[in-house]
């Protein structure tokens, strides 16, 4: 399961969305999420779905790939789904025990799952589309006019690309890990959730020793480097836009466009 986080990882072929300029990525990423509290129908959802799946054609990462990213939510998943299911108030459906399932909550668990699920695709198609360097380079141009109330804005990019980019590497030392401690005679899979969750914690020493070290590491390279951000700093491939980012540009206000008006009209109850 771990190896099956895809989550800050950059998945490499020629497409158009991977062409594209990382700030046009980041704000369409934005305003999906957005987009998805935005509306509480089925066409909306319908909508979402066509608009996330044409993206997922066109940067040509695969289906599955994306899929296998799911399994580290499952259990959020069932828990946000649980919670909506039978903590819900409206009308009864399903009586079981002392718990009722309502029409509302299942109504309201199923929007609910649909509408992490994609979240998480969203988001991931982000970082799967766009390496580290972009990622930093799109979020400082993006958060630029924030220099003026001298908010550290190139910092603050840096730390959040270095903190994606060490998703993949944490989780590949924590399989290294998990199997060095399976072939000592640990074991990780058999007993309930607590009991697993409790094998879990011979884990957290040596991963955290790891990532210390692994800071430590990046610190003294970047000092080796005389490395300092910030203003004044050029840049070696500056970020402009072309004809393909205005015509995503177009296609997310066009989907926004859509959106409103099943918001507002609606075509299906």
């Amino acid at each position: 399961m771990i190896r099956d986080i895809t989550l800050g990882q950059y998945y490499q072929t020629d497409s158009v969305i991977h062409r594209l300029d990382p700030r046009v990525k980041l704000v369409a990423t934005f305003v999906y999420i957005i987009s998805l509290f935005l509306f509480h129908n089925f066409t909306g959802y319908l909508v979402a779905a066509l608009f996330l799946a044409m993206v997922i054609k066109l940067s040509h990462v695969p289906f599955r790939y994306m899929v296998k990213g799911m399994k580290a939510i499952v259990f959020l998943l069932l828990l946000t789904v649980v919670f909506n299911l039978f903590l819900t108030p409206g009308e009864a459906l399903i009586q079981i025990w002392k718990l009722t399932i309502t029409r509302e909550g299942l109504r309201i668990s199923i929007f609910m799952a649909i509408r992490l699920v994609f979240l998480i695709i969203g988001s991931s198609l982000m970082t799967l589309t766009t390496t580290p360097n972009h990622l930093t380079d799109g979020m400082e141009s993006l958060m630029g006019p924030l220099k003026h109330l001298k908010v550290p804005v190139h910092e603050i990019a840096m730390m959040m690309s270095i903190a994606l980019r060490f998703i993949p590497i944490l989780l590949e030392e924590t399989d290294k890990i998990m199997k060095a401690q399976i072939a000592r005679g640990a074991d990780f899979e058999s007993g309930n959730l607590i009991r697993k969750a409790k094998a879990m914690i011979p884990l957290l020493v040596p991963l955290f020793i790891s990532a210390f070290h692994r800071a430590n590491d990046l610190a003294m390279a970047m000092e080796a480097r005389c490395y300092r951000g910030g203003e004044h700093r050029t840049k070696m491939k500056p970020l402009h836009y072309e004809k393909r980012d205005t015509v995503a540009y177009t296609i997310l206000v066009l989907y926004l466009v859509l959106l409103i008006i099943v918001r507002n009209v609606g075509f299906l109850p």
